[in-house]
């Protein structure tokens, strides 16, 4: 399927979705503009692309000509206004309402009245981001997988104003990045989240009540059910933050008990015990190099 995207600009890019969505962006050969407010996650996260793509020549599955020109397409900026002529901006900012709202309401005073909008969101609804902006009809919900530079899947989800020509234009766009898209509804947590906020926080209640540690937790569930990643692995890699900065978001929707922020969990944050990224979550990590490099 084609698209006529050819500029795509990342917000958030200084996290760890959001670089891995800046790298999904330019390997398909699209001008990427990764923006986010802070200068210096900008500089980690584009030390940490560098490190990923040097890995991927180590391992022979890119050559250094094409890792040159995949990074000569990506540029970085804390100024909003270099967004205006993107043909689609994908918001990876903090699961909050109003932080995304307040993007859009700032990205419409900037962008063309063409371009798209597309949402990250794992359990917000899509019709609710949308209402920040004065085009609504343009918003569309891209959630990728973590690590997004690794996992093929994308939720893409239409709010009820978002328009057929934008839906059809962000299946494209996921087709023409080498994507997996999945059609699905604006539900809360969609499919994955829907199956996994639960599925994860249960994990962590299981260690609360002494059922058995990280390790062979995460052991059974990848030798008997055959995943790649265990559960805590998994929280470990998105962060306990924003495991409870989903469960804040998904549990008020749903009133779904399993849904809400284990102890534990909410205790460990408080400790600064969030996952790779500060170096010690259920796991210690002796490095902080982006997921796969």
């Amino acid at each position: 399927m084609s698209t006529p995207i050819k500029t795509v600009a990342v917000c958030g890019a200084g996290g760890t979705m959001g670089a891995g969505i800046a790298i999904v962006a330019a390997r398909a050969g699209f001008r990427t503009l990764c923006y986010d407010t802070q200068a210096a996650t900008l500089e980690r996260s584009a030390k940490d692309t560098q490190a990923f793509f040097a890995k991927s020549v180590e391992r022979g599955k890119l050559s250094p000509e094409a890792r040159d020109g995949i990074l000569g397409l990506m540029s970085r900026t804390s100024d909003l206004t270099d967004l205006a002529e993107c043909d689609l901006v994908i918001e990876a900012v903090f699961e909050d309402l109003s932080v995304k709202r307040g993007l859009l309401t700032a990205l419409d005073e900037v962008c063309r009245k063409d371009a798209i909008f597309a949402s990250n969101t794992s359990t917000l609804s899509i019709t609710e981001i949308a209402a920040g902006s004065s085009r609504p009809e343009r918003v569309v919900g891209l959630h990728f997988c973590l690590p997004a530079q690794l996992m093929k899947l994308i939720e893409v989800s239409p709010g009820i104003l978002t328009s057929k020509e934008t839906l059809a234009a962000g299946l494209g766009w996921c087709a023409a990045a080498g994507q997996t898209p999945v059609l699905t509804q604006d539900k809360p947590g969609f499919i994955l989240n829907a199956l996994l906020v639960p599925f994860n926080n249960d994990a962590i209640r299981a260690i609360e009540a002494g059922v058995a540690t990280a390790v062979d937790i995460d052991k059974a569930i990848k030798t008997a059910l055959g995943y790649k990643m265990g559960p805590l692995e998994l929280i470990d890699l998105v962060g306990l933050d924003t495991q409870v900065r989903l469960c804040e978001a998904f549990y008020p929707i749903t009133l779904d008990p399993r849904a809400s922020a284990p102890p534990l969990l909410r205790r460990m944050v408080a400790a600064g015990l969030i996952g790779r990224k500060s170096g010690r979550g259920f796991y210690d990590y002796s490095g902080q190099a982006m997921f796969g490099a």
